[in-house]
């Protein structure tokens, strides 16, 4: 990474070096003899990275930290000394700066840490652009809804997304797409901004879910040395997915009864109730309704969760929707695969719409998946889809 970095120092001897070595690693550098002079320079323009002597005439480095965040700056500081103190150390970890270092003639040992730093700002970058990529992918007007049942379904969506504590009930087969539509709730809902927090109810052991959903205090059990706090803590401002709720046994479908109506829950080992701020939504392919009466799920959770359901369609039922979810498997495989596959031939347009999809949408993603590595031309053919014939 070539990264633009600033360096501020009153010496000029020592601010010289620095920029000699940061040159040599091939970074763009600027340099300024005090902070006053760097605060003009962030005004128009924002480094990736500024090294800032602790101590200069005028306006110190803990002074200028203390300056730069209200001016939007968000670049990394690494903060450099001859004589600093464990009070500035703290201080400075305190206003955000990255690093604290003593000033030393062998200036070899800064590159692992401008190393540590731009690895710092690269995966900041892909966090930031991850995040953005997946709000975008989960924005109402960005859904492929071309079947009557998918553009019903997602006015309804729309609605429910705008009241964030109402509780949501998702039903339907496997493969569906249930978990993609409870982060659409969440991406298009006041709680947009907070965690999306979710835990299987299918794959953990019923003590292994109660300590992850629940967290505990120390001692709580055997090994519980400190506190753990659990994903009801880390859901705060945000949402709960209870991925197949209708696989949990009786006794955890208990715990959570408390949980969906009031948001109160107890670590274990706790003797204090904890009010929550977050939506629980769940998901079931069970009909739960026939479980209920079946006396494998609870009533009273029923209910609760019942608030507001929605039952997401089969793929087999919205055949409209198939082509256009293909196409943009395609282009996502495409880019990962590096392949220009542009589109799908009539005949594999037939075989795709004909095909029932027993495993619905996660099926047709990995049918694509396997036609993009085996596809050796731009169009995609029949021969290309094993398994939808």
């Amino acid at each position: 990474m070539q990264a633009s970095i600033f360096v501020v120092d009153d010496q000029a001897a020592f601010r010289n070096a620095l920029v000699k070595l940061l040159s040599r690693m091939q970074h763009r550098i600027r340099s300024f003899q005090s902070g006053e002079e760097l605060l003009v320079a962030v005004e128009e323009e924002v480094p990736d990275l500024i090294l800032l002597d602790l101590k200069m005439p005028g306006m110190s480095g803990i002074e200028v930290l203390q300056s730069l965040r209200p001016k939007g700056c968000d670049a990394l500081v690494i903060l450099l000394t001859a004589y600093g103190t464990v009070e500035d150390a703290v201080e400075a970890m305190k206003l955000g700066a990255f690093d604290f270092l003593i000033k030393t003639v062998d200036l070899e040992t800064l590159e692992p840490i401008i190393t540590r730093a731009l690895d710092h700002i690269l995966l900041k970058r892909r966090v930031s652009y991850s995040n953005e990529h997946e709000a975008d992918q989960y924005q109402l007007n960005n859904l492929i809804a071309h079947s009557l049942a998918m553009r019903t379904l997602l006015i309804q969506v729309r609605e429910v997304a705008q009241n964030p504590t109402v509780p949501i009930l998702l039903l339907g087969e496997t493969g569906t797409g249930k978990e993609f539509l409870a982060r659409v709730i969440h991406h298009n809902s006041a709680r947009a901004k907070g965690p999306f927090v979710k835990i299987s109810c299918t794959t953990l052991s019923p003590m292994r879910f109660e300590r992850d959903l629940f967290g505990y205090e120390r001692g709580a059990f055997a090994g519980a040395e400190r506190r753990k706090l659990g994903l009801l803590d880390q859901a705060e401002t945000g949402t709960l997915f209870l991925d197949e709720i209708g696989d949990l046994d009786l006794v955890m479908q208990g715990k959570l009864v408390g949980i969906v109506q009031d948001r109160v829950f107890r670590r274990l080992g706790g003797v204090e109730d904890i009010s929550g701020d977050f939506r629980v939504i769940a998901s079931s392919y069970r009909d739960l309704k026939e479980e209920v009466a079946e006396g494998r799920f609870r009533e009273d959770l029923f209910f609760r969760l019942n608030a507001m359901s929605f039952i997401v369609p089969p793929i087999r039922n919205r055949t409209e929707d198939i082509i256009p979810l293909a196409k943009l498997f395609m282009m996502k495989y495409g880019l990962e695969f590096r392949k220009e596959v542009t589109d799908i031939d009539p005949k594999a347009v037939a075989a795709l719409e004909q095909y029932l999809f027993p495993g619905n949408v996660r099926e047709l993603q990995n049918i694509i998946e396997r036609a993009m590595m085996l596809c050796m031309g731009t169009i995609l053919t029949s021969s290309d889809l094993p398994g939808a014939h």
